[in-house]
Parts: structure tokens; C-alpha cells; sequence
């Protein structure tokens, strides 16, 4: 007859080897979600300017680019961070993890949940946990371990 430590350790090994198939799904589809949005986005700005030659890039001042770089656009992707860039040019979701974690802690998505007053729910969790990745990847957070975000000196948090 096993033992029941034996029998929790089994279990044990069988969820953590669940979680590690399905967070590797979840990187698998956030992928896929982010191609859809950037092919969205590329339609978007395709459609957007109606007369210009297929072949023509549209003429763009460095001026404007910089204030297209530089302005939220709601469904829009999380720029890449670079110096001078400050954290009012990401979508409110994500000024207000930036603004969360300015103080300059560490913070799991646990803790960002109920810091932006959101239910500690799994959903609410994951979605916390998407936005605070695309904020590391681009730049904008350091993730000291995983699951744990902090702003890296210089990023500014606060807006």
C-alpha cells in the first residue's frame, strides 16, 4: 500500500507538470494573439490613408513620427522603450501597472492585481501577468525572477 506522502508527491509532480504545459500554451497563444494585433494594426494604418500609391511608402515627418511614437492609441502595441520615452505613451492598463510599480519594489501579478484594485481571481491574474510581460519585453519593466516585476531605474513609473 503507498504511502500517503508518496501519493501527494505523485499528484504533486502531475500538477506541476500540467502547469508547465499549460503556461507553455499560454506563451504559445499570447504569440499568436500579438501577430493577430500587429496584422490588425498594419490593416488599420493600411486602410487609413486612402489615395496613396501601393508603392509609395507614405511621407512622414520626423516630427510626426515622433508624436505618433509618442501617443496612446487604444488597441495599440506597447512601443518599445527608449530613452526620453515616458510612460504617458502606453495605454492607460499599463501606465497604471507602471504607475503601481514606480516606487521603485518588486511586486508578483498577485500583488499588481490587488495594488490596481482588481478581484484576485485567475483571469484577472493572467491579464495582469500579459500586460506586465509585454512591459519587460519591450523594455519598460525588468522581471527580477519570474513573475516578479519591477521598474528599472530611469523607466519613471509615475503619471
Amino acid at each position: 500500500m503507498p504511502s500517503v506522502m508518496g501519493l501527494l508527491e505523485e499528484r504533486e509532480r502531475a500538477a506541476r507538470q500540467r502547469v508547465e504545459v499549460l503556461q507553455a500554451e499560454l506563451r504559445e497563444a499570447e504569440a499568436v494573439w500579438e501577430r493577430f494585433m500587429i496584422a490588425r494594426e498594419t490593416v488599420g494604418e493600411v486602410l487609413a490613408e486612402p489615395g496613396r500609391g501601393r508603392d509609395a511608402p507614405p511621407a512622414v515627418s520626423a516630427d510626426e513620427q515622433s508624436v505618433r511614437a509618442r501617443t496612446a492609441v487604444p488597441g495599440s502595441l506597447v512601443p518599445h522603450w527608449q530613452e526620453g520615452l515616458a510612460p504617458t505613451v502606453l495605454a492607460p492598463d499599463y501606465r497604471r501597472i507602471m504607475h503601481v510599480l514606480a516606487d521603485g519594489n518588486a511586486m508578483d501579478c498577485r500583488q499588481l492585481a490587488d495594488a490596481l484594485g482588481l478581484e484576485r481571481v485567475p483571469a484577472k491574474v493572467e491579464g495582469v501577468r500579459s500586460k506586465a510581460k509585454r512591459l519587460a519585453a519591450r523594455g519598460w519593466l525588468r522581471e527580477d525572477r519570474p513573475g516578479l516585476f519591477s521598474v528599472p531605474a530611469g523607466r519613471g513609473g509615475g503619471s
